[in-house]
């Protein structure tokens, strides 16, 4: 009785330790690893902060999120490609917010890998990220 209460635990703990490592690939060379997940004040809706990693040359394809995105580069360098707008290249150092909906793509312009954090308030049971068709 006691192996199998130690093996159901062992078992729940890995179980959540893969549900908060969750790796979400987009494109070709981007790398989205969920760091932690929690509940915020508006109802329905959840924060989700990710470790990022764009491969010099990666794209991440153009794509939205169900709520806004809030990112601050930690190395490197990446254009920035917002429907609408001209391409803006962030760099270590600095920050960027997406709106929720807005359809982007993100390209490493760098010869080195951009490492980015990500905070995500998103709508609750919606994927992180969906693709957006070409304009």
């Amino acid at each position: 009785m006691k192996v199998q209460r130690f093996t159901r635990r062992a078992l729940a703990g890995i179980t959540l330790f893969l549900t908060a490592t969750i790796v979400v690939a987009e494109g070709s060379g981007i790398t989205r690893t969920v760091i932690n997940k929690a509940d915020v004040s508006v109802p329905g809706r959840e924060a989700v902060v990710v470790r990022i990693e764009i491969s010099p040359d990666g794209r991440a394809g153009r794509h939205t999120h169900p709520g806004d995105e809030i990112s601050y580069v930690q190395e490197g360098q990446f254009e920035l490609l917002l429907d609408g707008q001209p391409p803006r290249v962030y760099k270590a150092g600095e920050s960027v917010v997406i709106p929720a909906g807005t359809v982007h793509d993100a390209h490493n312009v760098g010869d080195t890998p951009a490492r980015l954090i990500g905070v995500y308030v998103v709508e609750k049971g919606k994927p992180l990220a969906s693709p957006a068709s070409k304009p």
